[in-house]
């Protein structure tokens, strides 16, 4: 049995390979896919990425379909998250209580999220039920965002801000908004294209102030409203932003980061550490694995509280994924966030 699976690399180069389905080992369950999110890192590997083919996609959920002969948690018929790296549950750092530090992760072995199907361990899977399969895969990226608002620990009448309007950011600023600090800003630049426009605009809807600009029109307007600068500040846009968030970040302030670029040479800026020093900025970076605080967004997708069905705006398959996610790179489409479906 094989397995249709997607890969790709720089400008746009995507394949459609074969893959061979393995004879599942005690652990192991066959998953059909039903739905994998579009992250930034798979759109960042189709535009900028200049080494092998990457396999696409990692926000995976599906249907299983056949279990090895250990496996007790889940049966066939099933409906599961795919986590993308999970803790392995028996290093000292997982015994400490420090899952977060696990080094020993379960991955996806190199298989594409963006498949037909998915051998994974069983420790892999989180069952769900109540949501449709495509609201389920926004799962993964609304755990990246929860990780990273747990991190800055914002409080009730605080001061928020993200920098990027991008999908993590997006679901960043509905969390901040759900923890009712007094200001919230989404940050990013001018709307040139049609997607910018939308994700500004759905900053809105989202209760945040939008501020557009450079460097000194975001401070400007930001210590307008907020002399002392902001609380809390979380940075999913390309790392040179840090450098704007310090500007504006509070004496005292915290700083999570999890912008990443694949462009050479981007993902490395300099700043000022002698600021950061003596007005005692905590600069925290935040990294999604293993996966953490699947079930609780899960919940909050489950209970209306974050509308997955505003989030997701466009879909494509194996037939015209070149196409759409080429217009999601040119930003030809109003999207937020684009969802694979293997199946159409």
């Amino acid at each position: 049995m094989k397995s249709r699976a997607l890969f790709g690399r720089k400008n746009l180069d995507m394949e459609i390979r074969e893959l061979e389905i393995p004879v599942l080992q005690p652990f192991q369950v066959l998953v059909k896919v039903h739905a994998c999110g579009v992250c930034g890192t798979d759109l960042n590997f189709i535009r900028d990425w200049e080494g092998d083919h990457q396999p696409l996609g990692h926000e995976i959920a599906g249907e299983v379909i056949e279990t090895g002969s250990l496996v007790t948690a889940v049966k066939c018929g099933s409906r599961v998250i795919v986590e993308d790296c999970t803790m392995c549950g028996k290093c000292p750092q997982c015994k400490a209580g420090h899952p977060e530090f696990c080094r020993n992760m379960h991955t996806l072995n190199g298989q594409p999220g963006m498949s037909e199907y998915i051998v994974v361990r069983e420790a892999s899977l989180v069952p769900f039920s109540g949501v449709e399969y495509i609201h389920a895969a926004l799962t993964e990226p609304l755990a990246v965002a929860y990780n990273a608002v747990l991190a800055a620990d914002i409080q009730p009448g605080s001061s928020a801000a993200v920098f990027g309007p991008g999908p993590i950011g997006l679901l960043c600023a509905k969390l901040c908004a759900l923890r009712n600090p007094g200001y919230l800003a989404v940050i990013g630049r001018h709307a040139r294209n049609e997607s910018g426009k939308a994700r500004l605009s759905f900053a809105e809807k989202l209760g945040a102030k939008v501020i557009v600009g450079n460097s000194d029109q975001i401070t400007e307007t930001v210590k307008t409203e907020c002399p002392e600068g902001v609380d809390r500040i979380i940075v999913t846009s390309p790392p040179e932003s840090l450098n704007d968030a310090l500007k504006i970040i509070r004496y005292g302030g915290t700083v999570i980061y999890l912008g990443l670029s694949f462009k050479p040479g981007k993902n490395i800026i300099p700043f000022d550490v002698n600021h950061a020093i003596f007005n005692k900025i905590t600069l925290k970076p935040s990294f999604a694995e293993p996966a953490l605080n699947f079930s609780a967004s899960l919940g909050l997708i489950k209970n209306g509280l974050v509308p997955a069905e505003l989030f997701q705006t466009h879909t494509c398959g194996f037939e015209d994924c070149h196409t759409v996610l080429g217009k999601v790179l040119n930003g030809e489409l109003p999207v937020i966030k684009p969802v694979f479906l293997p199946q159409i």
